[in-house]
């Protein structure tokens, strides 16, 4: 039997549009249906995952097979990734009851929302190189439509700059793929792998360094690599707060690291030029981000800031290509997926409350929004490297994987930089949460301040909890789950010979 993988497109495509019609006569139906549909999503991925570990799976799209017809496939990286999107996916739809009725429109807004969930998981799952592009244009376009949700000048302005260059990487992205189609005559990734495996030739070499160029500097920027970053401290803080979980939690990992490994390890192969260039954007975003972060004042934009500095680790860890430097790099994507997913909702939470981001302006709010206080400090001894929460083992076995590679330089600087991660976070605790008022003004506004609703609430201990038991039970997901997802690209094109020749 066939996994109709195409159900977590068909799903998400179907509430999008579901959503629009029933909003017009009952508004409460929006959330509801969107809720409902992630959380279908979330159990199918669920089943997905725990399938993908008896072997890679293929969907052919109307029984055409590959490399003739579309096809849609399954591995133990594909599973992972799926839980990842619809977990934060599911999370942040729960926690947008409450916080979206500030704004207007919100049945546009879950329409949006389940659009961007579809494309992300349409990335994942496709197995045809052009269907990527496609996809990963639709999470793009929801996420443009989704940072300027709030309509006011600070949102446009991000929204503007964040299309803009979103469109300048698709554009370098889409020439990286016409080039590959060019030399290869197909778009199957499968496909591709084989051919270029098969091709020899400096004229097909120079193009596939050309088109590798292409996908590089594309996928950087939807990653927010320095120095392609500049899009992110806008974006972030000025989408609505579940945005800001999604584009740190998944988007940038989805749209830039995995399509970037998948690009680069299955289909058209990692060389030591890229790893190297890949190992320097990995160290720049994580110390520079670092840097930039603890200057800030806008919790937002520090957490804006810091997502650049914890994708630089993701990349550290692909660039070594070894089994523990990748199965480390997935490690810490679903890490960073879920505490900074959390902090953003924190952040979130903070505002509602208070009416404000700046750090300056807040003060001793632990007494009047404890679950916000408690699950806030989870996150950031997360994010910190603090054990035993789930941040610290995979910047552990990222560390230990770096000493293996010889490289104990950009090990030591991994370190250093958790520990100014550590410093900036507690500037945050201490800050927003424990320091005491220190003027009439800060007294004032703590006197308003009370927790969240319950769906908000909800949603941040949901994240906290996962956290620590992610932590805690380290050992059996990184052998069961992280080391079987890295197998899939450190395997390279071997995923290929499965599909093209009679692999169903």
């Amino acid at each position: 039997m066939i996994y109709p993988l195409y159900m977590f497109v068909a799903i998400g495509l179907c509430a999008a549009f579901s959503i629009l019609v029933a909003g017009k006569y009952r508004e409460w139906l929006a959330p509801v249906a969107a809720i409902a549909a992630s959380g279908i999503l979330l159990v199918l991925s669920i089943d997905a995952a725990f399938i993908a570990r008896s072997g890679l799976k293929i969907y052919p799209m109307g029984n055409w097979l590959p490399p003739i017809g579309i096809c849609m496939m399954l591995d133990n990286l594909t599973g992972l990734m799926l839980v990842i999107v619809n977990l934060i996916g599911l999370v942040s739809l729960i926690y947008s009851v409450s916080y979206i009725k500030r704004f207007t429109s919100t049945v546009y807004y879950y329409s949006l929302f389940m659009l961007m969930i579809t494309g992300m998981n349409g990335v994942v799952i496709t197995g045809d190189l052009f269907n990527l592009y496609v996809f990963l244009e639709i999470t793009s376009i929801a996420s443009y439509g989704l940072v300027a949700f709030g309509v006011e000048s600070e949102e446009l302005e991000a929204a503007f700059k964040y299309m803009v260059l979103s469109s300048l990487a698709s554009a370098f992205i889409f020439l990286a793929i016409g080039i590959i189609f060019i030399k290869t005559s197909t778009l199957n990734m499968a496909d591709i792998a084989l051919t270029l495996s098969n091709q020899a030739g400096t004229a097909t070499g120079n193009a596939v360094l050309f088109a590798s160029v292409m996908f590089l500097t594309g996928f950087a920027f939807k990653a927010a690599l320095i120095p392609f970053h500049s899009w992110l401290p806008d974006a972030h803080p000025s989408a609505p707060a579940p945005v800001s979980s999604m584009l740190s939690g998944v988007v940038i990992k989805v749209l830039g690291v995995y399509a970037f490994a998948r690009v680069f390890f299955n289909i058209i192969g990692i060389t030591p030029v890229i790893m190297n260039i890949l190992m320097w954007l990995g160290i720049f975003s994580m110390i520079i981000g670092a840097v930039l972060a603890i200057r800030q004042t806008d919790l937002k934009r520090l957490l804006a800031y810091s997502s650049i500095s914890q994708v630089g680790y993701i990349f550290i860890g692909l660039s070594l290509a070894t089994p523990l430097g990748i199965a480390a790099a997935l490690f810490h994507l679903f890490n960073h997926s879920i505490f900074k997913s959390l902090l953003f909702l924190n952040a979130g939470a903070i505002e509602y409350a208070s009416g404000t981001r700046s750090m300056d302006k807040m003060s001793g709010i632990s007494s009047k929004m404890p679950i916000t206080g408690a699950t806030s400090l989870v996150g950031s001894l997360s994010i910190a490297g603090v054990p035993p929460l789930n941040g610290f083992w995979s910047k552990l076995f990222l560390v230990i994987a770096i000493f293996q590679a010889g490289k104990m330089n950009v090990g030591i600087t991994c370190v250093v930089v958790s520990v100014i991660t550590l410093a900036y976070f507690l500037m945050v605790q201490k800050n927003i949460f424990f320091k005491k008022p220190e003027n009439a003004e800060q007294e004032a506004a703590l006197e308003n301040i009370k927790e969240v609703p319950f769906s908000m609430s909800l949603s941040m201990i949901i994240l906290a909890v996962i956290c620590i038991v992610s932590g805690l039970f380290f050992a059996p997901l990184m052998s069961s789950v992280f080391m079987p997802a890295a197998k899939a690209l450190t395997d390279g094109s071997a995923f290929a010979r499965m599909i093209i020749p009679g692999g169903f």
